[in-house]
């Protein structure tokens, strides 16, 4: 009677243990939900780079050849927006009558100042374009910005010429002027 006393009295105590003891899985908490906005941006934009800024010409009264000492290579590097459709590359001066000047009241206009694009022909710097003075710029080349191409690079190797013939008692002297690259995209 004793031992059944002690062995129910044992059961009892192991029960109990049992019943106040931590569960084997423990309950899974979750916090609430707790959000980040996030907002990133790539802004568009071209980049012009010049393999030099300086070309010297060794001028023959009425020549029509007066090549440039060097070339220069313009390379454009872009990310634009979808709604680009068209880069484009222009070389241009302030006037179209004085593109370079002797400071002695003696020019040389754009129209004999010439750029071969990539071994292409030359071209006169003739024409109106969205920079500089009128009558005296050059598209030099155009890029068709399509869904393949919102991000790249471009190198146009230009050359240059001063073309006399037109000017055949152009004097003696040193003629300086400012020829100015620049890129537009829309």
């Amino acid at each position: 009677m004793r031992i059944q006393t002690k062995l129910g009295t044992m059961a009892t105590v192991l029960l109990a243990a049992a019943m106040f003891a931590a569960p084997v899985s423990a309950q899974v908490r979750n916090s609430g939900a707790s959000p980040i906005a996030l907002n990133a941006v790539l802004s568009d934009s071209i980049t012009l780079t010049l393999s030099g800024n300086a070309v010297n010409f060794t001028l023959v009264g009425g020549s029509a050849s007066n090549p440039g000492s060097t070339g220069i290579t313009a390379t454009t590097t872009w990310v634009l927006r979808p709604s680009v459709n068209s880069l484009k590359l222009y070389a241009f001066f302030s006037s179209s009558t004085a593109a370079l000047s002797d400071g002695a009241g003696h020019y040389i206009p754009s129209a004999d100042f010439q750029i071969s694009d990539n071994g292409g022909a030359f071209a006169a710097l003739t024409n109106s374009v969205v920079f500089g003075g009128a009558n005296a710029g050059l598209q030099v080349s155009s890029v068709p910005i399509r869904g393949y191409n919102k991000t790249g690079t471009n190198s146009d190797v230009m050359t240059f010429n001063i073309n006399l013939a037109p000017l055949p008692t152009l004097p003696a002297g040193v003629y300086t002027g400012t020829l100015t690259i620049q890129a537009q995209a829309f």
